[in-house]
């Protein structure tokens, strides 16, 4: 089952372990969850218990202290499921790292066992209806007022933000300097003044919660200030190559479940008194789509081993989130045209994929930014 050369026994044994527990416990709930439009609390609450939440936290929190080789199989296992499980990646391996980076001694050991065990899920709160790869552009203010922020704005297309009860938000401490006056406060359940907005109707990813959040007047303290006032822009722009890089492996998994099921189909399925298989146009297009997977795994492969080396790669990993993304809605259409009309019910799995995988192009920052970041750092721009 090792998927990677840098995967040891112990990684190989940790996937096929999680492999077994979500085939028991969420493959056969999956089309309820989605149809519910939530990932229930209590399937968190498992998670939890069997160590799949943040186990990167050190020991002496309650962590298991794995390194990022575990959150790229728990990403990977949890996108063959669907991609309604993104919010577990989310909570483990971009939300959680800015309070593991910037969270003060006393926050870690108030916030991190309810994370943990599943009591805890959290969200990060930085889109705004006028404001999206523009993050210097955000709206949301927050005001000193003695020992608390008073804070006013809204967000929107936060990722478990129904469900969620920490929540990072990117806030303007000083309006007049733009993304040098950004903060990030942490928003607990049952502030005063902090509400959501409505469970959004997506077009894919269903069983994912995703949601408006509106503060008038939200009252929170100064100690849920995450690191220094007016250094949230920063923060944002050092974790936002893990985010990235997590998308990317979520595609890339998800273009790999499409293309192995569009195999399975197209070799069962007859036309005209033979397989669909042997018609050279199924065999052409099947040769491209693997050969484009080969080469998105073995650059996943390579920013992997660079990313836990500490090394930078923001360039590679915008360049990976964005052929990687393209790449898998493109092979999204072509498997659902080799499934013909049955590629179109609901019923087949390849339609819950056509209709998911379009936004990974869109959140983390849309391809088109990539883009602008590339030409940048090329110094092309």
């Amino acid at each position: 089952m090792s998927r990677y050369r840098f995967e040891e026994a112990e990684h190989v044994a940790f996937r096929k372990s999680l492999r077994k527990f979500l085939e028991k416990e969420a493959v056969p709930h999956y089309d309820e969850w989605e149809k519910e439009r939530l990932i229930p609390k209590s399937f968190w609450k498992k998670l939890g218990e069997m160590g799949y939440l943040a186990p990167q936290l050190p020991e002496e929190y309650g962590g298991l202290e794995t390194d990022f080789r575990y959150a790229v199989i728990i990403g990977e296992e949890m996108e063959r499921v669907g991609a309604s499980l993104t919010g577990v990646g989310l909570h483990n391996d971009i939300v959680l790292p800015y309070l593991e980076s910037y969270a003060t001694e006393d926050q870690k050991r108030r916030w991190f066992p309810g994370c943990l065990t599943g009591e805890t899920i959290t969200a990060i709160a930085m889109t705004e209806p006028g404001a999206g790869s523009d993050l210097a552009g955000i709206q949301a203010t927050a005001v000193r007022d003695g020992d608390y922020y008073i804070v006013n704005g809204s967000k929107t297309f936060i990722t478990n933000g129904i469900q969620a009860n920490l929540i990072v938000t990117a806030v303007k401490t000083d309006p007049q300097a733009r993304h040098k006056g950004i903060s990030l406060l942490v928003m607990e359940e049952g502030t005063p003044g902090f509400s959501r907005g409505r469970k959004l109707d997506k077009v894919g990813m269903h069983g994912q919660d995703t949601s408006e959040l509106i503060f008038e007047d939200a009252k929170v303290p100064v100690s849920n200030l995450l690191g220094e006032e007016n250094a949230g822009f920063s923060y944002m722009m050092t974790k936002l190559q893990q985010e990235r890089l997590m998308v990317a492996i979520s595609a890339q998994t998800a273009a790999e479940d499409m293309v192995e099921m569009t195999l399975a189909y197209v070799k069962s399925r007859t036309a005209f008194g033979k397989s669909i298989a042997s018609f050279q146009n199924t065999q052409f297009q099947l040769v491209e789509m693997m050969t484009e997977l080969e080469l998105g795994r073995t650059f996943l492969e390579s920013l992997i081993e660079d990313h836990m080396a500490g090394k930078d790669v923001v360039t590679k990993v915008s360049m990976a989130k964005s052929w990687i993304t393209e790449k898998a809605k493109e092979m999204s259409a072509k498997c659902m045209q080799l499934h013909g009309g049955y590629g179109y019910m609901e019923e087949y799995k390849i339609a819950r994929r056509f209709r998911d995988i379009p936004v990974t192009a869109i959140y983390a920052g849309t391809n088109e930014i990539m883009k602008v970041i590339i030409a940048k750092n090329l110094g092309i721009q």
